[in-house]
């Protein structure tokens, strides 16, 4: 192998979500030809270093740095090879970095990618819902009430939700999108590239009570399937067509059919059911 030629400018590393072996070779000339490497924590990207017997100059770069150390990263790209990294996975998804990439670009420094691994389009790929359309939105919130929020907020957004979320959140925020969404389908993977990766399907309320049984360990990407298309609501003789329901169903059963399918109240419905059954 020889090793690339990288031109001044900063770089937006990719770095493995999980197993080692997924870091790019272009990724490694990088790191290798890098006059400075931007971390979020030198002990996570030190261990990387390590595996890959690599000795780089380290700098911290969070979401609680400011214009000082940011000016002085864009100062050094201009003239050097600088690499900025993420703990795991892509830069800027979820990460600190955009103000940092703006700044470059406003400077005239050039920017460039070494695309690699992210937690949402390797859970996208292996979860068996639609992924023609999908909106990531980060973590949900802690609070239950923001929480709450941020879930109605984009109930009606037509696309695959993609959120990060912790373990002890999982059974909580699972119970709110069945409470919010009521089945529409979900699935949690977690443990991505590793040993034990897993994805699990079914509705929210099924699996809220499976991870409420056991907490999940291991790195969280959970997924909503979008919304139903709504049907239109039918137009006719709603008394006919509930008698008919009664004939098969329980009035229970009858009331929601036909609610649904006319798009009217549930309790108005049963009410009339249990009149039509006392005829």
């Amino acid at each position: 192998h020889i090793p690339m030629t990288f031109e001044s400018g900063l770089y937006v590393v990719a770095t493995p979500i999980g197993n080692l072996a997924d870091m790019s070779q272009r990724a490694i000339d990088l790191l290798n030809a890098a006059d400075l490497v931007a971390v979020e924590d030198s002990r996570v990207t030190g261990k990387l270093l390590h595996h890959l017997g690599i000795k780089k100059k380290m700098r911290r770069y969070n979401d609680h740095s400011g214009d000082v150390e940011r000016e002085s990263l864009v100062a050094a790209a201009r003239g050097g090879v600088i690499a900025l990294v993420s703990d795991a996975g892509t830069p800027l998804i979820s990460d600190p970095g955009y103000k940092l990439v703006r700044s470059a670009r406003a400077a005239g420094v050039p920017v460039f990618t070494i695309p690699g691994a992210s937690a949402v389009t390797a859970a996208l790929s292996i979860c068996g819902l639609p992924t023609d359309r999908f909106l990531f939105a980060g973590f949900l919130p802690n609070k239950a009430k923001a929480r709450a929020e941020t879930l109605t907020e984009l109930g009606q957004v037509k696309a695959t939700l993609v959120f990060y979320e912790a373990g002890p959140r999982l059974a909580a925020s699972l119970a709110a999108i069945a409470d919010i969404y009521g089945d529409r389908e979900v699935a949690v993977a977690r443990e991505l590239t590793k040993k034990f990766e897993e994805v699990v399907t079914g509705t929210a309320g099924e699996l809220a009570a499976r991870y409420a049984a056991q907490e999940p360990k291991g790195e969280i990407v959970l997924i909503i399937g979008p919304p139903a298309d709504e049907v239109a609501a039918e137009t006719g003789d709603v008394d006919a067509a509930l008698q008919e329901a009664l004939g098969t169903m329980s009035a229970a059963k009858a009331a929601g059919s036909i609610a649904k399918r006319f798009g009217l109240e549930r309790n108005a419905v049963y009410a009339r059911a249990t009149e039509l059954k006392a005829k």
